[in-house]
């Protein structure tokens, strides 16, 4: 339940500090985010598959 607070509240923190920016830098910062949690999945995903086929 703390956990869910915890996230909860830098969820909120997250929120409104994006509110305080223009939109393009908004987005932008978003696709870069993305970007990089798409890199990341494609590493483990590719990393996941090395160990099972040793």
């Amino acid at each position: 339940m703390l956990v869910l607070v915890a996230a909860l509240l830098l969820l909120g923190i997250a929120l409104g500090a994006v509110a305080q920016l223009p939109l393009p830098v908004s987005l932008a910062a978003g696709a870069v985010i993305g970007c990089w949690l798409l890199i990341f999945a494609a590493r483990e995903r590719h990393a996941r598959h090395a160990r099972r086929t040793r």
